[in-house]
């Protein structure tokens, strides 16, 4: 096939945000490459966009596996103008650690980090060929903190999130725009629309449908936006994550993740409403770390960070007790 237009290539096309992501663009009259899992019914929605006059080509493939990253991007490059990539693709799940087996890890890891990491790097050379061209990549909220039982997960979204605004510095000046976009909760698939709807009210603070973000992401994404947070409660839990210490907010959150711990979970967000219930008369807030004096010389560190005790010891035959890290 010979290079006549360009294209927009969507990874994790089939459903939830990748699916709006291409009814978007395919309504601004963007040519399309949707790349999804085998079995996802990725023809019959390549169908159905065809229906606004564009050009809508298929690629099913598994991107956890290396090779397969390899072989998708040598076939775009040889047949395909690329003006936009969405690296929409991922994979989560809320477990505990120790107890997970090394293929679920090595999921996460591959699908989060490499194949976005990979994909991007190989088509970067014909991004840069096109006059304008756009790098959008899907990061979440939970990338701006730790999460006990969900561990794995938004350290891959905060690598993300670290990586893109680290190639938008890069490519200024090139013609190739970088943005990274932070969801929040979103009912991406049934699994995830019933943990949602498990939650009640709270569950539905800070929600957006995927054809909002879509809307939101692609537009300030044109405008040349690197960060995009969506909606006035994710901005607020974005400013409240920066704001409370690491002592309070990850055992805040963590408790929550333990407590739901529903899986599969496609595309886990960090809802609001983790930091929300920090309000709730019920809430029963962790135990910050406490400064320790000594009982005998009454001796403060004057940090937490630091906790001293004190020991007997002897010096020219007498006893005494200083502090003694």
């Amino acid at each position: 096939m010979k290079k006549e237009t360009s294209f927009a290539l969507i990874t994790g096309a089939s459903q939830g945000l990748g699916r709006a992501m291409a009814f978007e663009l395919a309504k601004r009259k963007t040519n399309l490459l949707l790349v999804a899992l085998p079995n996802e019914n990725l023809h019959q929605l390549a169908a159905q966009l065809a229906d606004f006059q564009i050009l809508v080509h298929c690629f099913e493939t598994d991107l956890s596996l290396r090779e397969n990253v390899l072989s998708l991007s040598q076939t775009i490059n040889q047949n395909y103008q690329v003006s936009i990539l969405i690296n929409n693709a991922g994979r989560g799940g809320s477990k505990r650690f120790e107890e997970v087996e090394l293929d679920y890890l090595d999921g996460i890891l591959q699908l989060n980090i490499v194949a976005t990491t990979l994909l991007t790097h190989l088509l970067l050379p014909n991004l840069r060929q096109q006059n304008q061209a756009w790098i959008l990549n899907v990061s979440s909220m939970a990338a701006f903190s730790p999460i006990g039982f969900k561990t794995v997960y938004p350290a891959s979204k905060a690598f993300i999130r670290h990586w893109s605004l680290g190639l938008r510095e890069e490519l200024k000046g090139s013609g190739v725009s970088v943005c990274v976009v932070y969801p929040g909760p979103m009912k991406t698939n049934q699994d995830v629309t019933q943990r949602i709807e498990n939650q009640g009210f709270k569950g539905n603070i800070g929600l957006l449908t995927p054809e909002d973000v879509a809307v939101i992401a692609l537009r300030q994404m044109f405008q040349n936006r690197g960060t995009i947070v969506l909606g006035f409660t994710n901005k607020m839990s974005r400013f409240l994550m920066a704001l409370l210490p690491n002592w309070f907010k990850i055992p805040l959150i963590s408790r929550a993740v333990e407590k739901k711990s529903i899986e599969p979970a496609h595309c886990l967000a960090l809802s609001p409403s983790h930091l929300l219930t920090f309000f709730s008369p019920a809430f029963n807030p962790p135990t910050p770390p406490q400064t320790r004096s000594c009982p005998e010389c009454r001796h403060c560190c004057g940090c937490w960070r630091r906790r001293y005790t004190c020991r007997p010891a002897r010096t020219s035959g007498r006893s005494r007790s200083p502090c003694q890290r």
